[in-house]
Parts: structure tokens; sequence; C-alpha cells
């Protein structure tokens, strides 16, 4: 890893990242709706909803979704049969997620405290690896894409939904001034934290784009990636397959 690592539009140590990060997460974990309703104009569920549909998940499969303590990917996933893990570093989020889960009604998921960089599962243990939101707050991308083939088994199939750049001509320029301009303002009326909203707008733009970020993953040891833009590359889903 590189000796500073971005934070936003700052560049600070790895483990200065790791914390800040950490503390944004457990300031926003009690309005992750409202966080993500900010940043997407409330695209964010129908986003999830294609994700989940391009996962495939089938009963019996072992699935890990990676940085999903609030359980919205793996509350769409449960309802496939598949054994979910829900596995967060923030302990916060966690808490979300199990809270919404037992209000919901919803059994069986594995909740776990876990660090996408070095996780403590097996090799070859899971069928399919999920993360939505939350490769860009990783200290250590390539690290946590490494861990992520790791711990699939072969044939395993790997699926990131994340912002990106868009390529519209136009569509750039008004989402750039709605999210860097109106987002932070929102988190401060609506939740009192604009800072937290006004990093997660900026690692947004420090994030590779989608080229890059499907090399990386490539890089990792995944073969035939892909990629699936959504508004001309706003958010795009990633993927790959272990072999």
């Amino acid at each position: 890893m590189t000796d500073t690592v971005s934070f936003g539009y700052e560049d600070v140590a790895p483990a200065e990242k790791t914390a800040r990060v950490g503390e944004v997460f457990k300031n926003v974990a009690s309005r992750y709706d409202l966080m993500n309703d900010a940043m997407s104009a409330g695209l964010h569920r129908m986003w999830k909803d294609v994700f989940v549909r391009r996962v495939k998940p089938r009963a019996g499969e072992h699935i890990l979704d990676m940085a999903g303590g609030t359980g919205d990917i793996a509350f769409r996933m449960a309802p496939s049969g598949a054994a979910i893990t829900v596995a967060d570093i923030n302990p916060a989020m966690l808490a979300v997620g199990m809270e919404r889960a037992a209000k919901r009604g919803i059994d069986g998921l594995v909740w776990t405290e876990a660090n996408a960089e070095t996780l403590q599962f097996p090799d070859r243990f899971f069928d399919a690896y999920t993360i939505a939101f939350g490769i860009r707050n990783v200290t250590d991308i390539p690290a946590a894409l490494r861990e992520a083939h790791r711990a699939l088994r072969r044939g395993g199939r790997f699926f990131c939904l994340e912002f990106s750049t868009t390529l519209w001509p136009g569509f750039a320029e008004v989402y750039d001034a709605y999210s860097h301009r109106l987002v932070p303002k929102l988190g401060q009326a609506l939740a009192g934290d604009a800072d937290s909203y006004r990093y997660l707008i900026e690692s947004i733009r420090r994030f590779p784009d989608m080229a890059r970020f499907e090399a990386m993953i490539g890089e990792a040891g995944f073969v035939q990636t892909r990629v699936e833009p959504m508004l001309g590359g706003l958010v795009a889903i990633h993927s790959g397959w272990k072999i």
C-alpha cells in the first residue's frame, strides 16, 4: 500500500483513513437510507434491486455480503434460500442491520464484524461475494479484492455495486453540482451532519473510473470481468468470476 490514501479530497495515512471512515459510518448508521437517498435522489433502491437480480442467489449457496451492515442487499437475497453472511467492519452498521432484520422478521442471516482486507473466512468458502456502495471506503482496495478472490470457491462470482463517473454529456455537471452543493446541506438539515455527507460525495470523486476499477478486479485474479453502467456510469455493477 502507498504511504497515503484518499479520504475524500484529503490524502491521509492508511490508519487514519480507516479510523475516520469508521467514524463517518458510526455517525450515519442510523440514517443509512437517508444518506443513500440524498446521494442518489432515491434511486439506490432500484439499483440494489437490479444488482441482486444480477447476482442470482440460489438456495444452498453460501454468499458473503461484505460492507452490508444495514442489511439492504442481504434482505433482498434472503428469499432465495441462500445462506448469507453479512459482514461489516463497523459494529454500529451491523447493529442497525440486526435491528432492521428483527423488525422485518428476517431470520437466518449470519452477522459478523469483519475487515474486507483481512477476512477471517477460510479459502474457497463462498459461492458469491457481494459488496454494494462499500468498496470505495476500503483503505486498501486491492487487498480487499484479493481477499474476495481467496474466499470464493472455484466458479464463484464477485459482484460490486458502486458509484462511478457518468459519461453522459451534461448530466455529469448537473449531478456534480447537486452532490457537492446540495447533499452536504441535506445532511446538515436532515441529520445534523454535513461533514460525513461531504466525505461520502468526495469519496466518489476519488474512486477509480469504471475501466480502471475493472482492471483492478482482473489484477486480483478474476476473469470474465464485466461492467454494467447505469445512468451513463453514475453507478456501475462490476462482476467477475474465479476459475
